[in-house]
């Protein structure tokens, strides 16, 4: 018997529009800088060494630019538009760093729709402590049902 994966799809193509926001929030441990150093192989000692970081300009470790960019995969993945949507593009700006221990909201905002193509495109921050730490757009793909 083929499972109905409708009851865990995110939104329809038609149910979004203009303005639609979702956000996810995420506390930052070492635990995740470790893990994604692993994952990924960037072993820079900004995110490794604290005797290091502690003589850059951002005074101590810093988790990794993307890292924080995940979190907004994870908006667009779990929340809006939800599972079942495909990543097309991400455009990303870092503006601030993030720290072990810093809680990171991240939102999604829809900004476009284009129907010929199912695409949607978002508004994409994360913010920390009120202060957008990146900023940038993400084009998704909704397929349809």
């Amino acid at each position: 018997m083929a499972r109905d994966f409708n009851a865990i799809m995110g939104y329809r193509f038609e149910e979004l529009h203009v303005g639609m926001t979702a956000e996810t929030s995420r506390t930052v441990t070492d635990a995740d800088i470790l893990m994604f150093a692993g994952v990924s192989g960037d072993m820079n000692p900004v995110h490794m060494d604290d005797e290091f970081a502690a003589t850059t300009m951002f005074k101590g470790r810093i988790a990794h630019g993307f890292l924080t960019v995940s979190f907004v995969s994870s908006v667009l993945g779990t929340k809006m538009p939800g599972p079942g949507a495909v990543y097309v593009s991400q455009t990303v700006r870092f503006l601030a760093p993030v720290h072990s221990g810093d809680t990171v909201v991240s939102r999604a905002t829809v900004i476009g729709l284009l129907p010929e193509k199912r695409r949607v495109t978002l508004d994409t921050r994360c913010i920390v402590r009120d202060k957008v730490v990146l900023e940038g757009e993400a084009v998704v793909f909704i397929p349809p049902r």
